[in-house]
């Protein structure tokens, strides 16, 4: 009965992880191509080129700003290395959204920077040049600097696992530092460093508010606007199909990429011994890692202070607190919703371990590469179909009107978020199921314990930190969630995201910047946990015997 049961469970978790790509290939096949023909005509082509451009800088960025920072804290040792190394993660916090609110009341033209510019030099506003906030390049430059974690934490972890003789050898040879890194280091991270990229990517597609604010037209914008502005669902559809024919294949060809990507190490592992630096290199290491903890953190921190404290709001008000209750309800249903949900497929694959459970796990980690404007449209429309024709049935043999039962309610919502963390939640339950060896499992069948027994009895109190991770992630991942939510909420139902959004929309960013330092915040909950992990394990490795440290 437990097996069925959680065989049942686990195929309708994966069949609501697929509805939403199933839904936007449906309403895009059968829809009209009125609004698409004129889009190609018109935008089409410059939300592709521009979808693509901003992929590109922002994966180069995050790629440079991440590998560079964690190869310096990894090998190297200067003043303020532990700290920035904590530092570095930070970021993490902060929706790209939230640094182009600060960083416009900064760099605008009304902002401190050219106002004090103007004052000090006594130009006119036609007199000098001043780099656009408000581009393409403003908006990579936001996401790289909220994004290049992903990219840093992967390939920390990967200089730290590399044995040191192959960098040795070809320093030996006559290679620069600088020439060992790149030659030898860097192609034996490359797994690591691409699967921190694909997040990268994925995350950047996604992103609307980023580019709605700065407006940047990509296809997160054109499926907005077709939606809201041209009222065409089956365009929105149709541009939904194509993000995500891209971020399927951005997620195809990463995988392929990976696959042949091995080595290994024969004899004796040598761990590195730290370069300590002194001088120019020093300061130089020091510039690199604390840079973008400078961009990314504290001149985003204190801007959105300022702004906040000028914009006199009061959060205690009772629509702010129902901001705040909105945001926060939603994110515990779907932060607990979805981790049972993993805990169901990852129990699936644990008990039967075949090809089935095996596809399960795939189609809930499926749900990380679509992005949220596409899962919104593939839910809504099928959903809203099915109200409409409920309520058109009701009303002809009953005589009652049942509304929208389904796409009038959070449930949908909930539901997106689900499909678009999951991946998330399995990422972590499965790290920590992985220390769970199977004879434990089977000692717990043997004294009698179900498979729900054993879960409860055993699973749950051994797992209870990479569950509690899985929560935090997926409770901070939902507040800062903005497309789906924009798309899919009910009438008059408003989070935190959504009034931030608002708000900057009517450049009204002082207000805007209220309900943003709300939702960073919240988001440093992760952040400290995982800041946490970085802390223990530098406690472990003082603790143990270190290698000597090495001029550079």
């Amino acid at each position: 009965m437990d097996k069925r049961l959680i065989s049942g469970t686990a195929l309708l978790v994966a069949a609501i992880c697929l509805l939403p790509i199933v839904g936007v290939v449906a309403a895009a096949m059968f829809g009209t191509f009125d609004t698409l023909t004129q889009l190609a005509q018109t935008v089409l082509w410059r939300y592709s080129w521009t979808t693509l451009v901003l992929v590109v800088l922002v994966a180069t960025g995050s790629i440079v700003i991440g590998s560079v920072t964690a190869w310096l804290v990894v090998t190297s040792e200067f003043r303020g290395r532990r700290f920035l190394e904590v530092a570095l993660v930070v970021p993490l916090a902060f929706p790209a959204y939230v640094l182009a609110y600060a960083y416009t009341d900064v760099l605008d033209h009304p902002g401190i920077v050219q106002s004090t510019l103007r004052h000090v030099t006594g130009w006119g506003p036609r007199d000098y040049w001043f780099p656009e906030i408000r581009s393409l390049g403003g908006a990579a430059l936001m996401l790289t600097l909220v994004l290049y974690p992903y990219v840093y934490l992967m390939a920390r972890t990967a200089f730290r696992m590399q044995a040191a003789t192959p960098f040795y050898a070809a320093r030996s040879l006559g290679s620069s530092p600088m020439g060992a890194f790149l030659r030898v280091s860097v192609p034996m991270a490359r797994p690591a460093i691409a699967a921190g990229t694909l997040l990268v990517v994925m995350e950047t597609i996604a992103d609307f508010g980023t580019v709605a604010h700065f407006s940047v037209q990509t296809f997160a914008t054109g499926i907005y606007t077709s939606w809201f502005g041209l009222a065409d669902r089956a365009a929105a559809a149709q541009l939904a199909m194509g993000l995500l024919g891209f971020a399927l294949l951005v997620a195809a060809l990463e995988y392929m990429n990976r696959g042949g990507a091995a080595f290994a190490v024969k004899g004796r592992q040598v761990p590195f011994s730290r370069f300590e630096l002194s001088g120019g290199r020093a300061l130089a290491a020091q510039l690199a890692c604390a840079l973008p903890v400078l961009l990314g953190v504290i001149i985003p921190t204190l801007t959105l202070i300022l702004m906040g404290l000028r914009s006199e709001q009061d959060i205690f008000s009772p629509r702010y607190l129902g901001f705040i209750r909105n945001s926060l309800m939603l994110a515990g249903i779907a932060a607990v919703l979805t981790v049972g949900a993993a805990v169901m497929l990852g129990t699936f694959h644990r008990v039967v371990s075949n090809r089935t459970s095996l596809a399960t796990l795939f189609i809930g980690r499926l749900g990380y590469a679509v992005p949220g404007g596409v899962i919104a449209v593939g839910l809504l429309v099928p959903f809203a179909r099915f109200d409409n024709w409920l309520d058109a049935r009701m009303e002809a043999w009953f005589d009652i009107s049942t509304g929208l039962l389904i796409s009038g309610s959070i449930w949908l919502l909930v539901a997106a978020y689900l499909i678009r963390f999951l991946a998330a939640a399995i990422g972590a339950y499965d790290s920590g199921l992985a220390t769970v060896t199977p004879n434990i499992d089977a000692a717990s069948r043997v004294l009698g314990r179900s498979i729900w027994g054993t879960v409860r009895s055993v699973h749950l109190p051994v797992l209870r930190g990479s569950i509690l991770t899985a929560l935090l992630i997926v409770f901070v991942d939902t507040i800062k969630e903005l497309p789906a939510t924009l798309i899919l909420r009910p009438f008059n139902y408003d989070t935190l995201a959504v009034q931030a959004f608002r708000l900057a929309s009517d450049e009204r960013l002082e207000g805007a910047a209220v309900p943003s330092l709300m939702i960073a915040g919240i988001g440093l909950l992760p952040v400290i946990l995982l800041c946490a992990q970085i802390g223990d394990w530098r406690s472990r490795q003082r603790n143990r015997k270190g290698a000597p440290l090495r001029r550079a």
